[in-house]
């Protein structure tokens, strides 16, 4: 494979694959973005042979992503942001109500989720903010138990746009955890967390991860079914989030 500056696209059987050479990267990285382009970020040296092998041994996870895209990208109802729309936060609906002054954009206020008439131009990055800032002071301690639980340590917590990931940890510990989390209940906003930390002793998911993730989290099986039915209702505007 070359460079890291370059992209090639590995044909595999009926996947077109997107291959990027990183420097960073240890071990081969499979990912399914949102418009189902499936991309694969490998360390240097990294014989096609060897890659193509490891395509196929991933296609049913592969196959079952672009599933969940699909599903994804068809069924997101879309919403309107005027006053009476229903917005999730914590697993609970909140209504819109647009405001013509307030000390903040956007603030929940006696279960009202009050938007700022003058950021209408914009009001989806607007909400966005307000969930990032959410996540931003309401995840750290909430995660500090199930660190302790799998006895790892982590780095810096950041909340951001993952695309349609929930989650994703970094070489160097860090945990990104996507501001959409925070529509879902508190115990489906556990499990992405045990799923993130989990990935920080074992990177792939292979039977040790799962084992890994169940100890922590017995029910674990329910909770993804769970996340899996609600993820396609949740808020998620097309137009402005990157991955």
């Amino acid at each position: 494979m070359k460079g890291s500056a370059a992209v090639e696209v590995l044909r595999v059987d009926d996947l077109d694959v997107q291959v990027r050479v990183s420097e960073h990267r240890r071990q081969v990285r499979l990912t399914v973005e949102r418009d189902s382009t499936v991309n694969a970020t490998v360390p240097p040296g990294t014989g096609q042979a060897e890659l193509v092998k490891l395509i196929r041994s991933r296609r049913r996870w592969l196959y079952g992503k672009l599933a969940e895209r699909e599903s994804l990208s068809n069924g997101r109802p879309s919403r309107e942001y005027v006053s009476g729309e229903g917005f999730p936060y914590l697993g609970r609906n909140h209504r819109l109500l647009v405001v013509e002054t307030s000390p903040a954009d956007v603030r929940l206020l006696r279960g009202r989720l009050e938007i700022r008439q003058d950021v209408l131009r914009d009001p989806s990055m607007a909400l966005i903010a307000w969930y990032t800032r959410r996540g931003e002071s309401w995840l750290p301690d909430r995660l500090q138990p199930w660190a302790a639980r799998l006895d790892v340590a982590y780095g810096e917590l950041r909340v951001r746009p993952l695309g349609y990931r929930w989650g994703s940890c970094s070489l160097h510990g860090h945990l990104n955890i996507h501001w959409a989390t925070m529509q879902l209940p508190p115990d489906l906003i556990d499990y992405v967390l045990v799923h993130e930390l989990a990935h920080l002793h074992v990177p792939d998911h292979s039977e040790r991860f799962w084992r890994m993730v169940q100890r922590a989290m017995p029910d674990c099986g329910a909770r993804r079914d769970r996340l899996r039915r609600l993820g396609p209702d949740l808020w998620l505007p097309e137009t402005k989030i990157t991955t």
